[in-house]
């Protein structure tokens, strides 16, 4: 009758409530943790969704690269000829040649240089699936006419509003072009903002480039051809000499060389094994300290005939009512912290439903280990040492 009456009564909520102040302390622990793996999950997701951005916005079924292409901002070239020998197949509707390089913007303010992503693209072709290109891109056939990335990074100049006010004349690798359009794409690690012109424009920006040397090749098909066969297709006629991949794949490559970059992986993943090696001291530091202060009362407990296994359970409840009372201001925290990383930054950093399931999956990982680590106590409590 007696375990039944005490089974009612919610002794771990009443050990965790009991003193304040250590309640304080432990639901900021973990708060802290858990805003440090948020912040690492974060900047990790916004290196890779920033890094391949421009790539799910091309306009193309199918993309040929240089079979040792690696990374956008440093892509290699390969043959036009290439590109255009696709237009042999019954399957190809159109193609277009796209020109990739490092140009130095010069701020129309500061007069102060810095580098930014320029793309060639032909003017009458595809190229971007973006509203505001599509709708400039008639601009771009008059030579020296560029249009530019409105969320890129503000030390480049206000152009968006500068624009709107009439600002037209800007230098880009210390030649003037006229900014007749604006688009957004946003910064990434690689670069900091993008300007779109025309093959021909690119290529007066880079005298030193060859016009028959392009960084990627877009290709269109017709419909009712299936794009799996047509990628084996192009790959086997072109022997080797390009590499044929969708643009789903060419994306995947992209964040895959981001991935590969061990100092990045390490520092982010270092982050996240911190938060949780912090929150697992310092909630095991509160459940040890309760377990020595309650110690005659849990060998009272014994006595009357409660296992260890459920005294266990008690201290796993009270680690997982912290998890609880401290991953919620965490994930508060964490989600302004976001905005503020965004607005300074312009990265692409928002909370995901995913990270919120993983951050709080290892926050109760962490309040349990430390429970499990702090029935080592428990076990102490030998009633013969009380009566």
């Amino acid at each position: 009758m007696l375990r039944k009456l005490f089974g009612k009564i919610p002794l771990a909520w009443l050990q965790v409530m009991k003193e304040k102040n250590r309640l304080v302390v432990a639901v900021a622990g973990i708060a802290f943790a858990d805003m440090l793996m948020f912040l690492q999950f974060g900047f990790q997701d916004a290196l890779y969704e920033s890094s391949t951005i421009q790539h799910h916005l091309l306009q193309a079924d199918l993309v040929l690269i240089n079979p040792q292409y690696q990374v956008l901002f440093s892509a290699k070239s390969f043959s036009r000829e290439r590109l255009y020998q696709t237009l042999s197949h019954e399957s190809i509707k159109s193609v277009s040649p796209v020109y990739i390089g490092m140009g130095q913007w010069k701020n129309p303010e500061t007069r102060i240089s810095r580098s930014i992503l320029v793309w060639g693209v032909d003017p009458a072709g595809l190229s971007f699936n973006l509203p505001d290109v599509k709708q400039n891109k008639e601009h771009l056939k008059n030579i020296n006419q560029v249009l530019f990335d409105r969320a890129a990074r503000p030390e480049y100049g206000a152009i968006g509003d500068a624009f709107r006010q009439g600002l037209k004349t800007v230098e880009l690798n210390n030649k003037s072009v006229q900014v007749t359009g604006l688009f957004a794409i946003g910064s990434s690690f690689a670069a900091d903002g993008n300007v779109i012109t025309s093959d021909s424009t690119f290529l007066n920006l880079f005298p030193e480039r060859q016009p028959n040397q392009i960084e990627v090749g877009l290709v269109q098909l017709n419909p009712g051809f299936d794009v799996v066969q047509v990628q084996a297709q192009l790959a086997k006629d072109l022997a080797g000499e390009v590499r044929v991949l969708t643009r789903n794949e060419f994306a995947a490559l992209e964040k895959n060389y981001w991935e590969s970059q061990g100092t990045i992986g390490f520092i982010f993943g270092l982050g996240v094994i911190v938060g949780f090696i912090v929150g697992t001291v310092i909630v095991y530091q509160i459940l040890y300290t309760d377990v020595a202060n309650h110690l005659p009362e849990y060998a009272t407990l014994k006595a009357m005939g409660y296992s260890d296994r459920y005294l266990l359970g008690v201290l796993l409840q009270e680690a997982l009512l912290l998890a609880a009372l401290g991953y919620i201001p965490g994930f508060v925290i964490a989600v302004g912290l976001y905005r503020i990383t965004y607005v300074a930054t312009l990265l692409p950093v928002a909370m995901t439903l995913y990270r919120a399931i993983v951050v709080f999956l290892l926050t109760v990982g962490m309040c349990t280990v430390s429970g499990a680590i702090a029935m080592r106590k428990l076990a102490e409590a030998d009633p013969a040492d009380i009566f």
